[in-house]
């Protein structure tokens, strides 16, 4: 009875295993839907999150106009807790999530196919799906600009510069730099060179390929630096136009998808950087005016 008792414990045991693996496996067959159901959540979630005034208790509404540049207006400064410039790192991660995840989803999705193959060589660890690590390594490089970006904002408010409210430029002079800058920058190499990796997938993955979890992590810090040279002064426009600007945040992150995604994304830009120059100087124009 006892031998009995003990090979039926050994039955389920090995059951139990093998409905672990059989479900394990499933995941992984289907872990390019649900890399694509992630991206779109988390997506999804971030421009929530923006929309519903990114935990500020602001309305966003009332910080969004189509008005360039928006009304020049004395800007009151009120002292930064810890808790505030908490609160103003995530903002500007989460937006920074909102407006780069889509154009970054190629990248990831192909990383999630050749990682799947990989994983059938015994070249990449089981268990978690890979493609999460490589989007967590390539988010840690954007906190990163928004650690940058948040520290921008905090000296631009003390100067004077920006209205802490409505979070948007009050110096005409400013705006014009950060436009003309920003246009200048589209046309340097170092734009043109990152923006051909982001647009290049395969040939990134070939050249920077690492195995492990270890090596997703790597390469999506790494994809997440090129792509910060690629978009980091598109960025920076939303001091310009309104960091909480609903129009702008919006406007850049589909500039930002067309340079990246499309067939004509190199020449995009390059027309981006002749109307960014212009619209700079008109800006100075009517300031000085």
């Amino acid at each position: 009875m006892k031998a009995h008792l003990h090979t039926n414990s050994q039955a389920d045991i090995a059951l139990m295993s093998l409905q672990k693996i059989t479900v394990a496996e499933r995941l992984i067959a289907k872990d390019r839907i649900i890399t694509i159901a992630g991206l779109v959540a988390l997506s999804l979630l971030a421009w929530v999150w923006i929309i519903t005034g990114a935990g500020t208790g602001m309305n966003v509404i009332t910080m969004s106009t189509f008005t360039f540049p928006p009304s020049a207006m004395d800007a009151s400064t009120l002292s930064w807790s810890p808790l505030y410039g908490v609160l103003m790192l995530t903002m500007w991660w989460v937006m920074m999530i909102a407006m780069m995840v889509p154009s970054a989803a190629p990248m990831v999705l192909l990383y999630g196919r050749v990682a799947r193959h990989a994983r059938k060589r015994d070249q990449m660890e089981g268990g978690a799906l890979p493609a999460s690590v490589f989007v967590l390594g390539y988010l840690l490089a954007w906190l990163g600009f928004s650690a940058l970006a948040t520290g921008a904002q905090w000296g631009l408010e003390r100067a004077g510069l920006m209205h802490q409210m409505l979070m948007w430029s009050t110096s005409t002079t400013l705006t014009a730099l950060l436009i003309i800058t920003a246009g200048l920058y589209q046309l340097t190499p170092l734009k043109r060179a990152c923006l051909e990796h982001c647009r290049s997938p395969a040939e990134y993955l070939s050249k920077h390929w690492r195995d492990g979890r270890s090596g997703a992590f790597t390469m999506g810090l790494n994809h997440g630096v090129y792509c910060l040279g690629c978009c980091w002064m598109l960025m920076v426009l939303l001091f310009a136009g309104g960091i909480m600007n609903l129009v702008w945040i919006a406007g850049l992150a589909i500039i930002v998808l067309i340079e990246k995604v499309t067939s004509w994304g190199a020449r995009f830009s390059q027309g981006m950087a002749v109307l960014l120059i212009g619209g700079g100087v008109w800006v100075f124009l009517q300031g000085a005016a």
